[in-house]
């Protein structure tokens, strides 16, 4: 017959001995959960891809990273701002001005886009984006799959296409997202975005929270890229053509005896009244034009909407003058203006003006 413990005895084991082991060794029967690990992982790479990357501090670009920054779009402790820009004084000058913000300063663009899931861009030529976008350590080294660039410059309808393809590639997403407006209202949250592209990259609320804190309007054309570089370069055509005219005019009121100050007054009380006009002119007339908006930028555009006119067939005659003022006052070494506001353009109409008014003025 097989021996078996009395019931108290197994009830003393079951219901005491489990209360007087120490909790170092009770750990020993409830291990850790298995996926302990991969819960520390997928928070650390959420807060990785939560970060905003922003390429290019320039006249513009710092203004936009600002208003990121101000209105926590980025730059806390969950969102970092990452940034990077050829010259790495910006970065640090960025830092200094917020210096309760979470900004990361990266080596490289390569670095940047590594960092986040969405990164913008902001180069102030094409030249300088083709070299940032594939360079070695560039903004194309860093894109794999799920990746998102949002391109903020202002380039050839071409520019746009090789990079959306390049970034598609490699697994990416592309948006082009040219801005209309310059330094004032990049540094205040005014600038419009005039967008084409990813559809799906557009629609992310983070996304639509950095257009909001850089901009006052954001407009999508379509997914077809190029009509967002297309949109805006009608409108800084446009805006090139009005400046020329509207220096002529200056200059020829001035030039038959007309006060300068009160001809703008009269401006900008009737149909032609424009913002540029009242914020431009009375600058015009004391030869201030620290730049808001280069004039070696606002040429750029104009020769790319000539050329592309000339692409459609569209005559542009006037536009054309224009571009070519724009082009000689960018040349011209002795006034040396290419990098001042493109109002700058007023000095090279004084200067091919032949008037007593115009040689005083030189």
């Amino acid at each position: 017959m097989n021996w078996c413990p009395p019931v108290h005895s197994i009830l003393f084991l079951l219901l005491v001995v489990p209360n007087i082991i120490p909790s170092e060794s009770a750990s020993a029967f409830h291990p850790p959960p298995t996926n302990f690990k991969s819960i520390s992982k997928t928070s650390f790479v959420t807060l990785e891809m939560s970060s905003i990357g922003f390429i290019g501090l320039g006249i513009m670009g710092e203004g936009m990273a600002g208003c990121l920054l101000s209105n926590d779009v980025a730059g806390t402790k969950e969102t970092p701002l990452v940034v990077w820009n050829r010259s790495p004084s910006k970065c640090a000058n960025l830092k200094d001005k917020y210096p309760d913000k979470n900004i990361v300063v990266k080596e490289s663009a390569k670095d940047v886009v590594e960092s986040c899931e969405i990164t913008f861009s902001m180069l102030s030529t094409p030249e300088a984006s083709k070299a940032v976008f594939e360079a070695p350590a560039g903004v194309l080294a860093g894109v794999t799959a799920g990746k998102a660039i949002i391109d903020c410059a202002t380039l050839a309808e071409s520019d746009m296409q090789r990079m959306k393809d390049q970034v598609e590639t490699k697994g990416g997403k592309f948006l082009e997202a040219p801005v209309s407006g310059s330094k004032g209202p990049a540094h205040t949250g005014q600038l419009i975005f005039l967008c084409a592209g990813s559809k799906s990259l557009f629609d992310e609320e983070s996304v639509q929270s950095a257009f909001k804190a850089m901009g006052k309007a954001t407009h999508f054309f379509g997914e077809k890229i190029g009509y967002g570089t297309r949109a805006k370069l009608v409108v800084n055509s446009l805006m090139g053509t009005m400046m020329a005219a509207f220096g002529e005019s200056l200059a020829l009121a001035e030039s038959v005896g007309l006060d300068g100050e009160k001809m703008l007054e009269v401006i900008g009380q009737g149909a032609i009244q424009s913002p540029m006009y009242a914020l431009k002119g009375p600058k015009m007339l004391k030869k201030d034009h620290a730049p808001n908006f280069p004039l070696q930028h606002a040429h750029k555009d104009m020769k790319l909407a000539v050329d592309m006119a000339k692409g459609v067939g569209v005559e542009y005659a006037v536009t054309e003058e224009a571009e070519k003022l724009l082009r000689e006052a960018r040349e011209d070494k002795d006034l040396n203006i290419a990098e001042e506001d493109f109002s700058a353009v007023f000095e090279k109409i004084h200067k091919k003006s032949t008037g007593e008014f115009s040689k005083k003025w030189n």
